[in-house]
């Protein structure tokens, strides 16, 4: 049992929009209901989603990111000296079983000094806070990578940071003002999610990274430094953990690797308390890079799949995590799904109840391998 996030059965945090949310938010769009209905609307399907986690024996509940559109867009543009750079979208590509999505992706642009000029989802999280019960509220946010992978110093404006350390000791100091904000109102249980860190194991995202000039074989050491110094005053009380993940759109992904690249680095010096990381597939490589987690730092196994509806055998999932314990100790792994269910608005292509008879797989499968969690 553990009694400090991660916990022995966790979950990323994206949860799948119940179809009344969906409306509401297409009926504000249109002008047809106002903000305050709306937000009447969040509520309303947070409170039910939070008891739901609560009820599957969940240790942690998020409010899904329901009132988010992306899972990293929506936090990003609301950062002073930020905008979004819609008239020159880029086409990301996605893969699936079946075939290739794409995803048009409009970058961040750094227009002025970065900083954090309000608190951002504190509201959401007080009143995530006021709906839970059993559950510790979890509040995810992106990395400070999220602001520079897509585009680079070409996303960076010369003449604002002639200098890329200004700009990048301003950007983690506005994160560290955003930890401490969160921290204040109650935050107990903070998440990280990088894309970053995982897209750089596979050849082909390095490769691009080297056209755009970056440094494919030192970027992560860049991106891990910055992370650090956005948590480095955090309060004791708050566990923070880091959320790795290969692309989550419409169950598809975008980047394939083991975590071979960035192991050894990430695991030994990444100065979170966890670490969740996809292990759904053979396109997340094997357990091997495991072997360099220190004492002290939890691994959350993301063994089972957000990207389809079927059940994992508990027998199967059992057997990966025995296989994942030959290389960091049994009491620092934990279990959740690999990535969160509805990490853009559109969400997975799965049911609710097969959301949740997941969960409460993770949650059964936890109790059996380490004792009640």
């Amino acid at each position: 049992m553990t009694t400090t996030p991660p916990f022995r059965a966790d979950h990323v945090g994206s949860l799948l929009r119940p179809p009344e949310l969906l409306r509401a938010r297409q009926d504000h769009a249109a002008g047809d209901i106002d903000r305050a209905r709306l937000r009447e609307v969040e509520d309303e399907a947070i409170r039910e989603v939070v008891r739901a986690q609560e009820s599957v024996g969940l240790p942690s509940a998020t409010d899904g990111e329901f009132r988010r559109t992306y899972w990293h867009m929506d936090f990003i543009e609301q950062l002073g000296g930020i905008e979004i750079d819609r008239e020159h979208v880029r086409d990301v590509e996605f893969h699936n079983e079946r075939g290739t999505l794409h995803w048009k992706a409009a970058p961040p642009r750094v227009v002025a000094k970065v900083r954090l000029e309000h608190p951002i989802f504190a509201e959401d999280f007080e009143r995530l806070r006021e709906l839970t019960t059993t559950a510790l509220p979890k509040q995810t946010i992106p990395s400070p990578s999220m602001v520079h992978y897509r585009g680079g110093r070409s996303v960076v404006d010369p003449a604002i940071y002639p200098d890329m350390e200004e700009f990048w000791a301003d950007l983690s100091a506005a994160y560290a003002e955003q930890v401490r904000a969160l921290a204040e109102r109650g935050c107990r249980y903070l998440q990280l999610d990088d894309t970053s860190l995982a897209y750089l194991n596979d050849p082909r995202q390095r490769a691009a990274i080297a056209e755009q000039g970056m440094d494919p074989d030192t970027q992560h050491l860049r991106y891990i430094r910055q992370l650090n110094a956005a948590i480095a005053d955090r309060p004791a009380q708050l566990s923070v953990t880091t959320h790795l993940c290969r692309g989550n759109f419409r169950s598809s992904w975008v980047a394939e690797g083991g975590y071979d690249h960035v192991a050894e680095a990430l695991f030994g010096e990444l100065a979170v308390d966890g670490f969740f990381l996809e292990f759904d597939d053979a396109r997340s490589g094997d357990f091997s890079p495991l072997r360099f987690v220190p004492a002290g730092k939890r691994v959350v196994l993301g063994l089972v799949t957000t990207k389809r509806g079927e059940l994992e055998s508990k027998d199967d999932l059992k057997r990966r995590i025995e296989a994942a314990a030959r290389y960091v100790p049994l009491e620092q792994l934990c279990l959740s799904p690999q990535c969160g269910f509805s990490s853009t608005v559109e969400g997975n292509a799965l049911t609710v109840d097969e959301q949740f008879a997941k969960l409460e797989l993770v949650v059964e499968v936890a109790d059996e391998v380490w004792g009640r969690c």
